[in-house]
């Protein structure tokens, strides 16, 4: 009895965030062709009647969850430090692939069932929405204030970051801050016919 009036002491904003965050550990556990609104109420402590009244079915509660999660990355005010900026939205990354909502991802686009399903609606309705990938949204802020040409930000240069952190944590170490310098050093600012800066010469 208790359990239950401490329940519905909930808001309708905290219902809703213990149901995004039951979704991304329940399709970690069951893949997205086994979720159900019931595993995921039951998850979330939460009924079923409540989930069918902000979404229709269990992937509108998974989009949903990963869209909030999603983090969104900031350029610098000004644009004058493309290389600080790339490098922070590398670490921007590197956090989200960890956290609950990467994780989920990345178990979604690694089951052939799953990425058949929603992989599409992955990259329509959250990285899209929120902005594209993490390292293409400074290359395009930079490249809109003639920092380097724009024709030289190309579908391949913007995903470069994304794909040598995705390869490193497929590796199984999470790339280091110093890697990710290297990344942005060595691979994306000589894609933008840019020199990254050599510590005391060379």
């Amino acid at each position: 009895m208790g359990d239950h009036s401490g329940r519905a002491r909930r808001s309708a904003e905290e219902v809703a965030n213990a149901i995004r965050a039951a979704v991304l550990e329940e399709v970690v556990e069951v893949g997205v062709g086994r979720l159900t609104m019931e595993g995921i109420g039951r998850r979330a402590a939460t009924a079923r009647t409540t989930l069918y009244r902000r979404w229709s079915d269990p992937i509108d509660i998974l989009l949903d969850a990963l869209y909030h999660a999603h983090p969104v990355e900031e350029p610098t005010p000004g644009a004058d430090d493309l290389r600080g900026d790339l490098i922070r939205s590398l670490q921007l990354m590197r956090a989200w692939m960890l956290s609950p909502a990467g994780r989920a991802v990345a178990a979604i686009l690694t089951d052939p069932m799953g990425a058949a399903q929603v992989s599409d609606a992955i990259f329509e309705k959250v990285f899209a929405r929120r902005g594209g990938t993490f390292t293409s949204t400074v290359l395009q802020y930079y490249a809109d204030r003639g920092h380097f040409p724009a024709a030289l930000l190309t579908p391949v240069v913007a995903d470069i970051g994304e794909a040598l952190v995705t390869k490193r944590l497929l590796d199984g170490t999470p790339p280091s801050d110093e890697d990710l310098a290297d990344i942005v050093d060595q691979a994306i600012l000589p894609a933008v016919g840019l020199r990254a800066p050599r510590p005391g010469g060379d």
